[in-house]
């Protein structure tokens, strides 16, 4: 038997004790970070280590590492194993093809592109429209920057900035947009933080008299970054009338999709992104709420030319053959880069666009379970609100950052908290969408049990009411 083929059997042998543990303990035991070195032996020697002690220690390290794909894990905004999006990453690695030209790539391009494609269809974009995956949403939001401040000051990709160019965003999106404004050379003290409504969604209003009173500081408005699913509230922007500001003053509009973008596939919640047609460009993550595996970011563009402007760079001795628009590294942002496509193409292939859609509701119909239970309990505060996957709440007035950290730290559930203007909560995401009904009430159950039988919390109840 060759290597690969022994190493495979490995595989196939750890991953089924690794679902079996999953079973029998939704939650992985927690090692304290001090004590990880000496809790496993993580250590690299000079000399080989023997077969049985090599597959002990894998099985040790996949035992001990968080488990994502529980039931019992609500942290954070990715969650569940969809098996045929697995199967697709699967065979990626085996096939080890890097994306920038046909030449090492092949059918993997068609299958890249045909994801862009029927995602700009479904969104509104035009025959001009086209994308490319980056390695995860922070990036999609630095490329759409990116093409913004050379759409707006094009002399800048050969001069450098020149221009006092303004950029806004809401004061609950993504931190990368911050982070980003510093890379592209915009400036953090040039973001614009505009405030939000009581349910979390940017005031447009707010938005076109920032822009005014930047214009009459000689600024150059340039940008906007509306987001679709906050990542605390999971709210969304109210595009349409955004996109009237953008075009009224010039202004590139971003629609960063990257926690609910995916609404785009249901019929029944796509009005969440309504507006989206007239947005510069837009991205979402098949990684969070469609289940594949990290990470499977999408940037579309509605006119490609801005892919190209931004990001193409001649290289003779890498595109040699099959034209521009076969060789996907003259518009992406990395020259090597994993297939990242054939994961979602495989998943998508084999439940179909309806399948996406089934995957995309089930998400909000555990959200209203949630919902359900909370309102009808009086043990309960909510704070968030309808079509949102995330649900926020505290319990019997217990400090939501003890409680979370408590649960997690007894190995209960995984569970984390936020934000919103003076409140902080519990964040409950329902995007495993293998979950059930029965699960998001067990999740209520495993909470109150654990307070029960958790004196110490009933203290902190008592010092916090």
């Amino acid at each position: 038997m060759s290597n690969i083929s022994k190493d495979l059997a490995l595989f196939n042998e750890l991953v089924d004790a690794l679902i079996s543990e999953e079973h029998k303990n939704p939650v992985a035991e927690r090692i304290e970070a001090s004590k990880l070195y000496n809790a496993i032996d993580l250590s690299l020697q000079d000399s080989a280590m023997l077969d049985d002690n090599f597959k002990a220690l894998l099985r040790e390290v996949l035992i001990s590492t968080p488990k994502t794909a529980t039931s019992l894990f609500f942290n954070q905004l990715f969650g569940g194993r969809q098996s045929k999006a697995v199967l697709g990453d699967l065979l990626a690695v085996m096939l080890n093809n890097s994306m920038y030209t046909y030449k090492v790539a092949g059918p993997q391009v068609g299958i890249e592109q045909e994801i862009i494609k029927q995602s700009c269809d479904l969104i509104g974009y035009g025959p001009k429209s086209n994308g490319t995956f980056p390695t995860g949403g922070s990036m999609s939001n630095y490329m759409a920057l990116v093409m913004a401040r050379d759409a707006k000051d094009p002399d800048c990709r050969l001069n450098g900035m020149t221009k006092p160019l303004i950029i806004y965003t809401s004061k609950e999106s993504h931190y990368s947009n911050a982070k980003n404004a510093s890379f592209a050379g915009i400036g953090r003290n040039n973001i614009r933080y505009i405030t939000a409504d009581a349910k979390g969604r940017m005031i447009p209003e707010q938005l076109e008299a920032q822009i005014q009173e930047d214009i009459k500081n000689g600024g150059i408005p340039t940008y906007v970054n509306a987001t679709a699913g906050t990542t605390v509230l999971g709210a969304f922007d109210p595009i349409n009338e955004i996109a009237d500001i953008t075009e009224r003053y010039d202004m590139w509009l971003h629609v960063d999709g990257a926690y609910c973008g995916s609404v785009i596939f249901s019929e029944q919640y796509k009005h969440l992104v309504k507006g989206v047609e007239r947005s510069n460009s837009f991205s979402y993550n098949a990684h969070k709420m469609l289940g594949t595996p990290l990470t499977c970011s999408i940037i579309l563009v509605n006119d490609k030319k801005h892919l190209h402007d931004s990001f193409s760079n001649d290289a003779d001795y890498l595109y040699q053959t099959d034209g521009d628009d076969f060789n996907l590294g003259k518009t992406s942002f990395q020259c090597g880069r994993r297939n990242d496509a054939l994961k979602f193409w495989t998943l998508w292939k084999s439940i179909g666009t309806q399948g996406l859609k089934t995957i995309v509701d089930q998400q909000f119909e555990l959200a209203n379970v949630a919902l359900d239970y909370i309102k009808s309990n009086p043990d309960y505060t909510l704070y968030s609100f309808d079509d949102s996957i995330s649900v926020c709440f505290n319990y019997k007035d217990i400090d939501p950052t003890v409680l979370c950290t408590a649960l997690y730290e007894h190995q209960v559930t995984v569970v984390g908290f936020g934000s919103f203007k003076d409140d902080t909560f519990i964040r409950l995401v329902t995007i495993n969408a293998n979950n059930e009904k029965q699960d998001i009430l067990n999740f209520f159950k495993v909470l109150e049990d654990f307070v029960e039988r958790t004196p110490s919390l009933k203290r902190v109840e008592a010092v916090s009411v």
